[in-house]
């Protein structure tokens, strides 16, 4: 029996460091424009990260409603932990996927997607 429960505790004591670590991984703060947002054409897109990240295997995919794509610049910004993108033309009314990765210095890779309309 003490065996066993010696076991049980050590697997607890796993299991709670895995989940520390999972959780120290970086990830969206915050986005201009933000989720489910309705805004004026914006002039650029900006997502906030809780790392710094590494500006080469990280961008952005921007995308119209009917599936379309939009051609964006994107970079990291000033402080490195906010990606910049910048469309090349006026953003259309309509509603807009955004399809975003990024990779910290952690090596893990993040990705995500939100929408937001232009009235």
């Amino acid at each position: 029996m003490r065996k066993t429960l010696s076991f049980a505790t050590a697997l607890g004591a796993l299991s709670l460091i895995g989940a520390g670590q999972a959780q120290a991984h970086a990830h969206l703060t915050a986005a201009e424009p933000g989720a489910d947002a309705v805004v004026a054409a914006p002039k650029q897109l900006v997502l906030h990260f809780s790392e710094k990240m590494l500006p080469k295997f990280s961008g952005l995919d921007l995308a119209k409603a009917d599936g379309g794509k939009v051609k964006v610049k994107a970079s990291a910004g000033s402080d490195s932990k906010s990606l910049v993108a910048t469309p090349q033309g006026p953003l259309a009314p309509g509603v807009y996927t955004v399809v975003w990765h990024a990779v910290t210095a952690d090596t893990h890779r993040m990705e995500g997607t939100y929408s937001f309309k232009v009235r």
